[in-house]
């Protein structure tokens, strides 16, 4: 990429003001550092940034005040798909790539210290409850998932007859798979802690209190027990038990923030924890333990009944309108109930279900995008989108693809509706919590049979075939015209070749400006003679005072950069000779600009020349040459409104 600078090494930006400000910053030493910088300038900059995570594909910032953030422009950013204002977090919508862009997040924002402003946030009830049960639960998502994937390659080894459920393989692959489930009010308590900002390590010790073997002992013993002779502890164990640990959890934020205010600096680091213990044990057996028992069992005949009288509901509503759902944000707090009905009863039928078949309809409602569009970049995005979301990560299709068309969102809905109806309808249920794509079929096996397996299966094809044949119904009237279309010469602008030599596609740029996308549209050629042509009549709007890029205005207004070679500027001019000035009326045909190829590879420099059509927003396609290798003159790009 080539930095336009001046001798006292200061850039200098002499035209096309925006699209040259991505390319300068499209250079900087890693891949997506100048989108980092972009997205941290339009949320409002470093100080109006509390917080800043990421998940599987998006960023989350808290902002001081979210009225300073450039909604607008950011959805206008390359690399941005979407932004979401919800339940208090500004989430921006990267894909699957997002990890990567988070690194260079950090270089321009200091997320240790936090930035305190006068702007309170207002939040309602169930959005914070959302926030809640989002922040305690999405940490642990990995670990159910990877216990999950074991428990149904348990299942697998004993469908097939490899392993029996006396042996001890199987035992142990039981350990490995269940370790997770008996000790979850352990883990839950390290991330419930983390969202309520009380000490994580002292909540895990809580937890491991109320699941201490001499407990489980007393309660199967089945005797009273009384604390100091007094206190009576009710006998309810809470392994792999979720609600009980949460209001634990929950009411020591508060013991802790009490104990830390009162008790002096110089003696808090051995009294807090003593404290801590001992209030909160005592609650957590006393009271809060058996509150959480008994809202615990209610939740299990909850369940139990939706199994038994309606079990096609759940599935039915999360195949249908989990893509509303996870706009608003509210998939958040549904989620988790698939995780404590796991908890209860050693299944999901309230989420997974319905989420895998509405995932699955996505994805194939982008791939149908994907195969009848004409446009170049909305068929890359659509086939990339289908792909991921075919794996469990929708929002990239969604909020590139299907909600923007708005027909592919209604058709993967009903299709998702349709495969979940059915899920439900047979009582089909996931024995394990993971990932929502293909590969969660095997979530499926368990309890020694395949019958869940084989309905996911028919639920899933269900919902392919309902969302492909719909889409492509839908098609029919929404990207019919556009195949149809026949281009006339009122509404074509014909560009021809500057260049004489090897014709590459734009993505084959070894500038990653260019074979992004981010300049504009347009195509590569490496030149077998050094001269530049005009490809068009109009005027000479930009010449790079280092004589390597050229900027025209054809008359009918496309805007076309010529760009010959990558870190030309460097050379400062050196074998390049111009033929014309900034302002010239040109002709097509007229020589520009004429250059020395042996001066440029000598240089250890690339020749490949760019020929750019930086305002293609403007137009509805921009259509390159098949040809390989090409002439002066011959046609090259054909441009349509």
């Amino acid at each position: 990429m080539d930095n336009y600078k001046d001798r006292s090494n200061t850039f200098v930006v002499i035209i096309f003001q925006e699209d040259l400000k991505k390319r300068e910053d499209m250079k900087m030493s890693k891949k997506y550092n100048s989108l980092a910088k972009k997205i941290v300038e339009l949320v409002g900059g470093k100080e109006n940034i509390n917080e800043v995570y990421h998940c599987v594909t998006r960023l989350r910032f808290k902002l001081a005040d979210e009225q300073k953030a450039d909604v607008t422009r950011l959805e206008e950013t390359d690399g941005v798909t979407k932004v979401i204002q919800n339940a208090g977090v500004f989430q921006v919508v990267i894909g699957t790539h997002v990890s990567e862009v988070f690194e260079e997040v950090e270089k321009y924002v200091d997320i240790n210290s936090k930035n305190v402003s006068e702007v309170t946030e207002k939040k309602g009830i169930v959005n914070t409850i959302i926030e809640f049960v989002a922040g305690t639960f999405q940490p642990v998502i990995p670990a159910l998932s990877g216990a999950g994937m074991v428990k149904a390659v348990l299942a697998l080894l004993v469908v097939f007859n490899v392993i029996t459920t006396d042996s001890q393989t199987y035992t142990l692959l039981n350990i490995f798979a269940d370790g997770v489930f008996f000790f979850l009010p352990m883990i839950l308590a390290y991330t419930e802690a983390q969202k309520l900002k009380c000490n994580p390590i002292l909540a895990v010790g809580v937890a491991a209190m109320m699941l201490h073997p001499n407990w489980i002992a007393l309660v199967q013993a089945g005797e009273p027990v009384h604390f100091f002779g007094a206190i009576p502890f009710t006998l309810a164990t809470y392994t792999s038990s979720v609600i009980p640990i949460i209001l634990v959890v929950l009411v020591q934020s508060y013991v802790e923030r009490f104990l830390n205010r009162w008790i002096p600096k110089s003696v808090e680091l051995v009294f807090v924890p003593m404290l801590t213990f001992l209030i909160m044990g005592t609650l957590a057996f006393s009271v809060l333990g058996p509150i959480g028992s008994i809202l615990g069992g209610y939740l299990a005949d909850f369940f139990t009944f939706l199994s038994t009288n309606a079990s096609w509901a759940p599935a039915l509503l999360i195949g249908g309108f989990l893509p509303i759902m996870v706009m608003f944000g509210l998939h958040n707090g549904v989620a988790p109930l698939g995780v404590m009905q796991m908890g209860q009863l050693g299944y999901d039928s309230i989420f997974g279900p319905g989420c895998v078949c509405s995932n699955i309809a996505q994805a194939t409602a982008s791939a149908v995008v994907a195969i009848r569009t004409k446009d170049k970049k909305l068929k890359q995005v659509a086939t990339s989108g289908s792909i991921t979301a075919y794996m469990g990560i929708t929002e990239p299709t969604l909020y590139g693809v299907n909600l923007p068309k708005k027909y592919p969102l209604i058709a993967a809905m009903i299709g998702g509706a349709s495969g979940g109806l059915y899920a439900g309808l047979t009582q089909t249920h996931r024995f394990a919590t993971g990932s929502s794509g293909i590969p969660a079929v095997l979530l499926y096996i368990g309890d020694n049979t395949m019958t869940c397996f084989y309905n996911i299966l028919v639920a899933l094809l269900i919902s392919i075939v309902v969302t492909a044949v719909l889409t492509l119904l839908l098609s029919l009237k929404f990207e019919g015209k556009e195949d149809q279309e026949v281009i006339t010469d009122l509404d074509k602008n014909i560009i021809l070749s500057p260049i004489k030599g090897e014709v590459l596609p734009l993505s084959q740029s070894e500038d990653e400006a260019f074979s992004s996308e981010s300049m504009g549209k347009g195509i590569v050629i490496v030149p077998r003679e050094g001269k530049v042509i005009a490809p068009c009549d109009g005027t000479v709007s930009v010449l790079f005072p280092t004589k390597h890029a050229i900027g025209i205005i054809s008359d009918s207004g496309v805007e076309i950069l010529i760009h010959i070679g990558i870190n030309t500027v460097n050379l400062n001019g050196k074998g390049f000779k111009t033929y014309i000035n900034q302002g010239d009326r040109i002709k097509a045909g007229d020589l520009l600009v004429s250059f020395d190829i042996d001066e440029i590879k000598e240089a250890h420099l690339s020749t490949q020349t760019m020929i750019i059509i930086t305002n293609s927003n403007s137009y509805e396609t921009v259509k390159s040459t098949d040809a390989k290798n090409i002439d002066f003159s011959d046609q090259l790009l054909i441009i349509q409104r």
